[in-house]
């Protein structure tokens, strides 16, 4: 008898600048709904960081685990979550506790994001708040081979390229290149 390896399926890596879209629009949509609980007065706004940590978990975590991998912002972009084992990928969605942990993790960096867009103006320094954003995300750009954050290496996940989306940034390239043909007649 003979032992036959299987090869493994092959997953394309997503590219950063279109995880850092789908993150941005997801964050963006966060940001927004928890932007109606602001009071207007200074200091931390705890109804508002409440309802934000909320709004990314429904966002990211139940919207991902019911849609095939997508939150709205990958589905825009053509981006998965799959799980990872043992440094392979393999073809299906994360388990709920897995995706939460990830989004647990990435939340809080979202979250000092939030929090320095509301107080930069008043307090400049808040700019730091953005550190574990870049920390958790920069690591993404050193691994060359897997692409993953800090918070994909932890919940054992990876973002790759799908079929199944909106295409968003094609589309609007397609309008820009479009414009541009039409501003050169």
């Amino acid at each position: 008898m003979t032992i036959v390896k299987v090869p493994q399926k092959h997953y394309p890596k997503a590219e950063i600048a279109r995880r850092g879209m789908a993150f941005g629009l997801d964050f963006l949509g966060a940001w927004l709904i928890s932007a109606v609980f602001n009071s207007g007065t200074p200091g931390i706004q705890f109804v508002q960081i409440l309802v934000f940590i909320i709004a990314w978990l429904v966002l990211r975590v139940l919207v991902v685990y019911n849609n095939q991998g997508q939150s709205l912002g990958r589905w825009a972009f053509d981006l998965k979550v799959l799980e990872v084992n043992n440094g392979q990928v393999v073809g299906r969605i994360p388990q709920l506790q897995s995706l939460l942990m990830r989004e647990a993790i990435i939340c809080f960096s979202a979250l000092m994001a939030s929090i320095t867009l509301s107080t930069i103006i008043a307090n400049p320094t808040a700019i730091l708040l953005l550190l574990p954003l870049a920390i958790d995300c920069g690591s993404a750009l050193s691994d060359s081979l897997m692409r993953q954050a800090l918070h994909d290496r932890y919940a054992r996940t990876i973002i790759v390229s799908s079929r199944r989306g909106y295409s968003l940034d094609l589309k609007v390239k397609r309008l820009v290149e479009k414009l541009q043909r039409n501003v050169r007649r």
